[in-house]
């Protein structure tokens, strides 16, 4: 059973994994301990080609320093060689001879290092802060299960569900505390989404911002979707981070290499188009609908064809939330598999 100083020592690992970027590989952090129960060391994983958590923190001591220590680690030490060596083979030979951990790596190519660590002689114990760890490393075991980002797809309309009045004027159709919510949104996702007919009525930035229309600081970087050319003047070539630009309709591809890209958490508010061509795919994850108490009528429809053409195909969600935001209502809500009451 873990110590409490162990179970500290995670806890400390779990804020340092934070630091990490997030990509196309997990954030990571570990503490070395003293058998006093001392810290020794701490590190963590800084991206792609950088020395792993563990071995980060074993860099910081001095030949010898770690033998008989203690390695509290987020991610089980994988057991592979990649860009790096097997950071389980590195706590074996810098004498660790405990290691605590977390969670098990998903991977089948890094997996299996605890088993390494005990064939050495090493004591290992798993499961210690497990729920806090999966929600560190949650996005990145998504795009490791389905090899694409989780997907939010958000769009504002009218209680009529519409997402423009008829002459196609859109903007503010939501108050200020609902565009308050959907910027922090913006900002913690790795990547936002629009079609390039959006863009070109629009003229979006599609940064994050505050109250005061200053950028936040965690910008996601813009990525257009279709076959129209984008504008050299537009808003979103100005963006901080350098834009992405897809020539096709087809969204699957897109999410697919925006996964293979290390995306993790996609963010689509692209118009009715874009977002009617993700649902439809079955790509959404997660459903934002802020509903402001307004009329438009008319025939600017909030979202198109979802590929339902009978009411037994109706794409049922699950409810997680029903929040006001000043006089607007968001929904947050799932896809579900469930089709019971479906008659």
């Amino acid at each position: 059973m873990a110590s409490a100083v162990e179970i500290d020592a995670m806890r400390r690992a779990l804020q340092l994994a934070r630091r990490g970027p997030r990509g196309l590989n997990p954030q990571v952090g570990a503490v070395i301990l003293s058998p006093a129960g001392e810290v020794l060391a701490e590190g963590f994983h800084r991206g792609a080609g950088t020395a792993h958590a563990e071995v980060d923190a074993l860099s910081q001591l001095a030949p010898g320093a770690a033998r008989g220590a203690t390695a509290v680690v987020t991610l089980e030490p994988c057991n592979h060689t990649g860009r790096t060596g097997p950071c389980a083979l590195a706590l074996i030979d810098a004498g660790v001879t405990r290691v605590v951990y977390a969670l098990d790596d998903p991977t089948d190519a890094a997996s299996g290092g605890a088993d390494r660590l005990r064939r050495a002689g090493v004591d290992v114990e798993s499961g210690i802060e497990r729920d806090a760890a999966e929600s560190v490393v949650h996005d990145w075991t998504a795009l490791v299960r389905t090899g694409r980002p989780h997907v939010t797809v958000k769009w504002a309309q009218s209680l009529d569900g519409r997402a423009a009045a008829d002459d196609g004027t859109s903007q503010w159709i939501t108050g200020p505390a609902a565009r308050r919510d959907v910027h922090a949104r913006r900002a913690a996702a790795d990547a936002i989404v629009a079609g390039t007919g959006t863009v070109h009525a629009d003229d979006p930035a599609l940064t994050a911002r505050a109250d005061d229309g200053s950028l936040l600081d965690a910008q996601p970087t813009p990525v257009i979707v279709g076959r129209r050319d984008t504008a050299p003047d537009a808003a979103v070539r100005r963006h901080p981070r350098e834009p992405l630009f897809y020539a096709t309709h087809d969204v699957a591809a897109v999410m697919a290499d925006l996964g293979a890209r290390g995306v993790q958490r996609v963010f689509v508010e692209g118009g009715p188009t874009l977002a009617s061509a993700v649902v439809g795919a079955g790509l959404a994850d997660e459903l934002l609908v802020y509903v402001a108490p307004v009329l438009l009528g008319g025939s600017r429809l909030a979202l198109g064809d979802v590929g339902v053409p009978t009411i037994a195909d109706a794409r049922r969600l699950s409810v997680a939330s029903i929040q006001n935001l000043g006089d607007d209502l968001l929904i947050v809500a799932h896809p579900s598999s469930d089709r019971e009451g479906q008659s």
